[in-house]
């Protein structure tokens, strides 16, 4: 006689000892089951590969980035929370069925015209011309449906194109049509601070950046962050980068791009150090490629925008080096990492295309990534017109700013 489940009851026995054996008679019986279900699976699966396909699209989580909201409106200001490609993309097919509209309009009022004037027209023509108005409709449909390939494989890239001209008129010193200078950032400490080797790390993730610590002597000059905006603007620096402690620990930083602002204050969090990390890399001085990730709204494409004036445009791609910055649900995750090529081991899979096929040239290799550090997390919490708070003048002077009750809604983000 095989071995057969206990049933469910058989669980709930008085006996402590029948209990427990019941128990793992029932779990072992499960386990059972599970593997033989998912060799059958696998098995059909192998035979059709479109039950597989046809099941990952059905098992994909619902997590809050697929529940996120967006607001109902057709407005691109900094505070509105509206996803810029997709706006963009109904703005375009508004236009479009507007300019539809208005060819269908007046090719209706050239035939009243010519019924009006000649009532001798053959029945053929009028077929030659209906021919013809298909023809255009089809075409203009073809069109419509043909779309250029994406630049970037990924599906949750910044595309920095879609910046609004509102947003490119507010802030002018960001979005210029000339090219950026070389970057040269300076960075600095709030006084008595002692995060001097925390500063030296953001340095050499920043690249042509400079550490000047602030002086604490009490017959020193306390100099404000406005005097050292201005001492920067004269040395031809780009942004200063103003680190905050707290238990001698970071605890905010704030970015101000020279020489007239904006200033975002951002707060940072689970500071991790380079060396601290396991099987960490020591950085070199090569420039390092940039990563935006899930930057979407206007308020995200103007925070995508700063980081990417820190960093040169021409990566050093011998030194393998990428900092990345991906966004999710308002956090800015910042890692800094280094490719590392090795031989493929034999239990691994080859590397493989779009379509599942092995690329060529590169069968026997694997690439992994190596981190270096630091890590952190950095959040949003107040960007300003100006240099700080202080500098900032008008009624605009805070552009945005955090508040709690922006999180009421846990489907609701920001960038």
């Amino acid at each position: 006689m095989g071995f057969t489940k206990p049933p469910v009851q058989a669980l709930k026995a008085a006996n402590k000892v029948k209990r427990k054996e019941l128990f793992v008679a029932h779990k072992k019986a499960s386990g059972k089951e599970r593997r033989e279900e998912r060799h059958r699976r696998r098995k059909e699966e192998n035979r059709d590969p479109e039950l597989k396909a046809a099941r990952l699209a059905k098992n994909v989580p619902r997590t809050l980035e697929h529940k996120r909201v967006w607001d109902d409106v057709d407005d691109d200001s900094l505070g509105a929370v509206v996803d810029l490609e997709q706006l963009k993309r109904r703005r375009i097919e508004q236009a479009e069925a507007e300019e539809r509209a208005a060819v269908e309009a007046a090719e209706k009022m050239d035939e009243d015209d010519d019924d009006n004037d000649s009532m001798l027209d053959s029945d053929e023509e009028a077929d030659e011309d209906e021919e013809a108005r298909e023809a255009r409709l089809e075409k203009q449909r073809e069109k419509r449906a043909r779309r250029n390939p994406s630049i970037a494989p990924s599906t949750t890239s910044t595309n920095l194109d879609l910046t609004p001209i509102s947003l490119a008129l507010k802030f002018p010193s960001l979005f210029s049509d000339e090219p950026p200078p070389e970057p040269k950032i300076l960075v600095t400490t709030s006084l008595n601070s002692t995060l001097h080797d925390e500063a030296q790390l953001i340095c050499t993730l920043f690249p042509n950046s400079t550490y000047i610590p602030r002086s604490s002597h009490r017959y020193g000059y306390k100099y404000s962050l406005r005097e050292i905006c201005k001492f920067s603007a004269q040395k031809d620096y780009t942004a200063v980068v103003l680190m905050k402690e707290d238990l001698k620990k970071p605890t905010g930083l704030s970015i101000v791009h020279l020489p007239k602002g904006p200033t975002f204050h951002f707060s940072i969090s689970n500071w991790i150090e380079g060396k601290k990390l396991p099987g960490h890399g020591n950085p070199t001085n090569h420039y390092p490629e940039l990563l935006l990730n899930n930057f979407k709204t206007p308020l995200g494409l103007l925070t995508a925008k700063l980081f990417q004036t820190m960093f040169p445009p021409r990566p050093e791609f011998e030194g393998r080096q990428v900092v990345a910055l991906h966004n999710q649900r308002d956090f800015i995750f910042v890692r800094r990492f280094r490719y590392a090529f090795r031989d493929k081991r034999a239990t691994e899979k080859s590397v493989t295309d779009v379509e599942g096929k092995a690329l060529e040239g590169v069968e026997g290799i694997r690439a992994g990534l190596q981190e270096l550090g630091p890590r952190f997390t950095l959040k949003l919490r107040r960007v300003d017109k100006g240099v700080g708070r202080a500098g900032s003048e008008g009624e605009d002077a805070t552009q945005w700013e955090w508040k709690s009750k922006m999180e009421k809604d846990r489907k609701r983000f920001n960038l």
